[in-house]
C-alpha cells in the first residue's frame, strides 16, 4: 500500500522559513516524479514545484522559484520542501504527490499524480 506522509506545517512570520518532509513508502519511486502542491482557502489546488526521482530535474512555478527548493533523500525515500522568505500569499494546506510521468509530460498538472499525502497545513501571518 502506497503511503505519502507529510509534515513540518506550521505557523510562521513573513520573511520566515519551513521545511516540510514527505515520507514515501509501499512501492520503488525511482520512475516516478515527486510534486508539491498547495491549495488555499477558496481557490484551486495549484502547483508548488516537482523533482523527477530518477535524475533529479527539478521543476518550480513562478511564484516559488528562488524562495523554495525541493530536494530528495534516496535512502530515506523523502522528499523535502524547503521554504524560505515566505509570504502570506504562501498560506495554504501542502500536498505531497507521486505520479510515473514519462520525461515527455510536464509535471505541473495534478490529474498525472497517482498518489497524495493527506496534506500539511502552512500559515504565514503577517
Amino acid at each position: 500500500q502506497v503511503q505519502l506522509v507529510e509534515s513540518g506545517g506550521g505557523l510562521v512570520q513573513a520573511g520566515g522559513s519551513l521545511r516540510l518532509s514527505c515520507a514515501a513508502s509501499g512501492r520503488t519511486f525511482s520512475s516516478y516524479t515527486m510534486g508539491w502542491f498547495r491549495q488555499a482557502p477558496g481557490k484551486e489546488r495549484e502547483f508548488v514545484t516537482a523533482i523527477r526521482w530518477s535524475d533529479g530535474s527539478r521543476y518550480y512555478s513562478e511564484s516559488v522559484k528562488g524562495r523554495f527548493t525541493i530536494s530528495r533523500d534516496n535512502a530515506k525515500n523523502t522528499v523535502y520542501l524547503q521554504m524560505n522568505s515566505l509570504k502570506p500569499e504562501d498560506t495554504a494546506v501542502y500536498y505531497c504527490a507521486a505520479g510515473p510521468l514519462p520525461y515527455w509530460v510536464g509535471p505541473t498538472g495534478s490529474a498525472s499524480y497517482d498518489y497524495w499525502g493527506q496534506g500539511t497545513q502552512v500559515t504565514v501571518s503577517s
